[in-house]
């Protein structure tokens, strides 16, 4: 579940990167050209950084965007999100490492960002520091813990992306509340979304799959309630085909997971009961390679 929900976060980051601009970035309007839009540059990062796929490194949900500033020619910086939920060995290192490889391969310049979704005591370096006779390296990085602004902060600011860090709050504690209480929970959420009235009707139907299957709960009652409030708010002409689209994308998911689940089993039993290489493992589960090395890592974890 947390890797499913670590790609959930990763493409909600997407879906709202101007909405996180202006979140993080107080001069964004007056820095970013938001109309050249963004380029999500996913391949360009993992050849960076080859050491860490074979390292398990594509367990962290790293994103690098290249975003346009607002000035005659076609200047642009690189934007590096880190989005860390655990305790990472040498953490404020790698940060560093992103940034002179970042730099060396684009020569541009390099806003770097680290967000963390962990505990509330979770630590959170902000810089890297080397100090040796006499040369010394400070790299200070922009840091953020998803507990950093109170619900009322996050609802208050009429932004999309706000919406997703306190979503983001709401799955964090959710083994902490009943199904009943998450449900209302989901529901101020949506509340929120919806009575801004900032938009459509592909925005909402986007951000309401993300806040179903990001906010999971079993419970029938709970997301009929669901559905019937998402009715209420936007009114009954348009919400039929904002739910059914979402129920649409949830079975599609549904699928695709219950595939994913069948692949994971066959490679792990390869794995366990095999010496092949990591090749025909791949070719005979009719996977990727780096599928492969997910389960062997996940096996030499003991998961």
């Amino acid at each position: 579940m947390r890797r499913k929900n670590d790609i959930l976060l990763k493409s909600a980051f997407e879906e709202c990167f101007a909405d996180l601009l202006y979140f993080f970035f107080k001069d964004a309007d007056i820095v970013f050209d938001f109309e050249k839009g963004f380029d999500f540059m996913d391949k360009e990062l993992a050849e960076l950084f080859p050491d860490l796929e074979k390292k398990g490194g594509n367990r962290f949900v790293d994103m690098l965007v290249k975003t346009y500033l607002k000035t005659g020619e076609e200047e642009y910086i690189l934007v590096h999100i880190e989005i860390q939920d655990g305790a990472i060995k040498n953490f404020p290192q790698r940060m560093f490492q992103y940034y002179y490889r970042i730099l060396d391969r684009f020569e541009v310049e390099v806003a770097a960002l680290a967000v963390f979704t962990g505990k509330q005591n979770q630590k959170r370096p902000a810089e890297y520091r080397k100090n040796f006779l006499g040369t010394e390296i400070i790299y200070k990085y922009n840091s953020y813990h998803i507990l950093d602004h109170t619900e009322d902060q996050l609802l208050s600011m009429d932004n999309l992306f706000a919406l997703v860090i306190l979503a983001a709050q709401k799955a964090s504690l959710a083994n902490q509340v009943s199904e009943f209480e998450l449900g209302e929970q989901r529901l101020r959420i949506v509340r929120a979304l919806i009575e801004s009235k900032r938009y459509d009707n592909e925005k909402i139907r986007r951000f309401l799959f993300f806040l179903k299957t990001f906010i999971y709960i079993e419970n029938p009652e709970i997301n009929i309630k669901f559905d019937s409030e998402v009715k209420t708010l936007t009114g009954n002409e348009n919400a039929m085909g904002i739910i059914e689209a979402i129920k649409i994308i949830t079975l599609e998911e549904g699928i695709a997971t219950g595939e994913y689940n069948k692949t994971y089993e066959i490679v792990k039993n390869l794995l366990i009961n095999t010496d092949f290489e990591i090749s025909k493992v791949a070719a005979l589960a009719n996977c990727s390679e780096s599928l492969v090395e997910e389960v062997q890592e996940d096996l030499r974890l003991g998961k």
